[in-house]
């Protein structure tokens, strides 16, 4: 009695299935959130209870009893008794007997409803056609855009590798007047001094052996566009002379020509090098750092920016799903958890790398722990919530309703007990059994820093 106590006390859904799918068990949790008496739910198949999403086909109850293998945290949409839509997160395990047949199987699910309003309420991404952002981090930068697009001044974009310069120096030209112009990108650091020259300024016909015709260079074919000089920390001492040259001067010489050329494009830079290193250590030109930041704009790394993650992950969902002929609908927030977790050291390049890694192995409707790449998951517990069938299940749910307890009571551990409606034997013995008893206080002590 004081075991369902316990449930009954939680804010998830708790529910039970026998072998034929009848619902054996329906907590006071998952009454308030179907909108159904338990009354009428018990003895009922659980489609006609918890109609699911996921029900036609999906089922993750069936499959965690078809396999043995519990699903955690999986996203999907319910129906309740008045026809409403309802978010929420389901998790299942497979229910034993004592002999350890199974007998049926247990889902917990959580209303995300107040989530998603949240979510709609603080995570309006900011948007300036496609750079998109819901991080405080990229507050300043959606701040400057528009007033840098508007003009033609040189901008220096700075940030780690994979972190989005290149998309940001498109965005910038694609919301300033030289749009309907071209948009030339090249990465400096791909080419060797000789044949970067000849890139960027282009050469004559004649101008050396097998020169047989014209070629323009980057700034030519950018006209009155933008020019986007990317990796501009990898060119050499000579090529910066020539570049701060342009700069100055706005015209260019192609190899070859007797007259020197007009530069009417503008200037946009990129690097993930420190230029004040750089030019403390005499390898990059004081004068040429001066030209080329007189914008600054410093893109964070993505592990300043991980309220971007989830949304960045749907979008390469979407995008291989569509190269690779996928029908992937979406992440599971077991999965999601480590996505945002971890450090990204190669930035939204990475993301999209383990994205589409993790889409070549998934074969289910959601990436899920098991798809993703090993050095997300090398740390990841094994067996997920499995053990023990139900116990298994429950068992977060049980320590969130007993931390909460605890802090509504100021760490008054027999308050706490009367607030969850059981007796306090059974909640020391419960903290005990979750590893909870440790530097706990009781009623006449100060609470303790963790809770």
């Amino acid at each position: 009695m004081d075991d369902n106590s316990i449930l009954e006390s939680i804010s998830d859904g708790v529910f039970t299935v026998d072998r034929e799918w009848k619902v054996t068990y329906l907590n006071r949790s998952a009454e308030r959130i179907i909108g159904i008496d338990r009354a009428d739910a018990i003895g009922r198949l659980c489609c006609e209870v918890f109609r699911s999403s996921l029900c036609e086909g999906a089922c993750a109850l069936r499959r965690t009893l078809e396999r043995g293998k519990p699903v955690v945290d999986l996203a999907c949409t319910i129906i309740d008794n008045r026809g409403r839509r309802i978010p929420v997160s389901i998790s299942t395990a497979v229910l034993r007997d004592a002999a350890g047949n199974i007998v049926g199987g247990a889902e917990t699910f959580r209303n995300l409803s107040d989530l998603e309003e949240l979510k709609k309420e603080i995570a309006a991404p900011g948007r300036i056609g496609e750079f998109i952002s819901r991080s405080p981090s990229m507050r300043k930068i959606f701040e400057l855009l528009p007033a840098v697009s508007e003009t033609g001044s040189t901008v220096l974009i700075t940030g780690e590798t994979g972190s989005g310069k290149d998309l940001l120096a498109r965005t910038i030209h694609a919301n300033s007047p030289r749009k309907d112009n071209p948009f030339v990108a090249i990465n400096c650091g791909a080419f060797p001094e000789s044949l970067l020259e000849s890139e960027l300024f282009g050469y004559k016909k004649g101008a050396f052996t097998g020169a047989d015709r014209d070629k323009p260079g980057r700034f030519a074919l950018a006209g009155k566009g933008t020019l986007f000089l990317d990796e501009i920390g990898e060119i050499s001492p000579a090529m910066q002379v020539r570049l701060l040259r342009v700069l100055q001067e706005r015209t260019f010489e192609p190899l070859g020509a007797v007259a020197p050329v007009r530069c009417e494009a503008r200037i946009l830079c990129a690097t993930h090098r420190d230029l004040d290193a750089m030019m403390k250590a005499g390898s990059f030109r004081r004068d040429l750092f001066y030209r080329i930041n007189v914008v600054c704009l410093e893109l964070p790394p993505l592990r300043e920016r991980r309220e971007d993650i989830p949304f960045l992950t749907e979008s390469f969902i979407r995008h291989f799903n569509s190269t690779m002929n996928r029908r992937v609908s979406g992440v599971s927030n077991s999965a999601l958890k480590l996505l945002t977790a971890y450090d990204w050291p190669g930035n939204i390049r990475e993301l999209e790398n383990a994205v589409e890694r993790s889409m070549v192995f998934c074969r289910d409707e959601m990436l899920d722990v098991e798809h993703l790449p090993p050095e997300l998951t090398a740390e990841t517990p094994q067996g997920g919530a499995g053990g023990g069938g139900m116990a298994g299940v429950v068992r977060a749910s049980e320590e969130q309703a007993i931390r909460q307890a605890l802090a509504d009571s100021g760490g008054n551990r027999r308050r706490a007990a009367a607030a969850l409606g059981i007796h306090p034997a059974t909640f020391y013995r419960k903290l005990k059994a979750l590893d909870l008893s440790v530097s706990l206080p009781d009623g006449r002590r100060k609470p303790a820093s963790r809770f």
